[in-house]
């Protein structure tokens, strides 16, 4: 499905707007669910009302415009690959970003990325300048076993994930369970739904010791956008 760039309209901005600044604005008094295991530390809650991840699910739809071409392909193992999914960045002037071998640079924030992003920082009392947006059309669309570990990232500055459409399931593995012979450790992966309208934010140290993935669901054939905020060292 092709996405359409058109601009967002004042009254649907000024309703996000308004909504937005209606929902709790510390941390403390949303309910967090807290997850640990061996240097793991995730936190999650539901953040958004149903009709407000509604509304920006549609704003999304509409005025993001996802990445074509060379930049929709990763090198693994050597080799180029299509990415099973849509993806585009945005961020503050200049910012850039180096996975799997493409470097992406970021678009300028829209007016919807920005309002979203001021309340992400509200809630986990942190600040970003750069959010990666993954476009999930169904369930056929993944991201394969990986760590954010790349040099521009701010290691100690949580990864903040926020779910909008498609509920679909989060998976952890410690790194030392993907190894082989005398190195393996059995440590049990964790999984988490990820709910339309939740967030979830991956602290300090989780990132350097557990791969995560969003694997394939048949059985979830609907749209899911993830947006994660980071802190790209400039």
């Amino acid at each position: 499905m092709d996405v359409n760039t058109s601009l967002p309209t004042a009254p649907i901005l000024e309703e996000l707007h308004r909504q937005l600044a209606s929902i709790s604005s510390t941390k403390k008094e949303l309910k967090w669910k807290e997850l640990t295991a061996e240097n793991l530390n995730i936190t999650y809650s539901t953040l958004l009302s149903q009709s407000l991840a509604n509304t920006l699910m549609e704003e999304l739809e509409k005025t993001i415009h996802y990445y074509t071409g060379d930049l929709t392909k990763v090198k693994i193992f050597g080799k180029w690959h299509q990415i099973p999914r849509q993806q585009v960045a945005y961020g503050d002037q200049g910012l850039k970003y180096t996975f799997s071998g493409t470097t992406i640079a970021a678009k300028p924030w829209l007016p919807v990325l920005t309002a979203i992003k001021e309340l992400v920082e509200k809630v986990s009392n942190q600040s970003y300048n750069f959010v990666l947006i993954n476009r999930y059309r169904n369930g056929n669309d993944h991201i394969g076993e990986h760590r954010d570990d790349e040099k521009e990232l701010n290691k100690h500055t949580p990864i903040a994930s926020l779910s909008l459409g498609q509920e679909r399931t989060f998976v952890l593995k410690h790194r030392d369970a993907r190894l082989k012979g005398k190195l393996y450790r059995k440590i049990a992966s964790v999984k988490i739904q990820l709910e339309h309208g939740s967030l979830l934010l991956m602290n300090y140290p989780t990132n350097e010791y557990w791969y995560h993935s969003l694997p394939q669901r048949r059985n979830c054939p609907g749209v899911r956008i993830n947006l994660t905020f980071r802190k790209i060292n400039s």
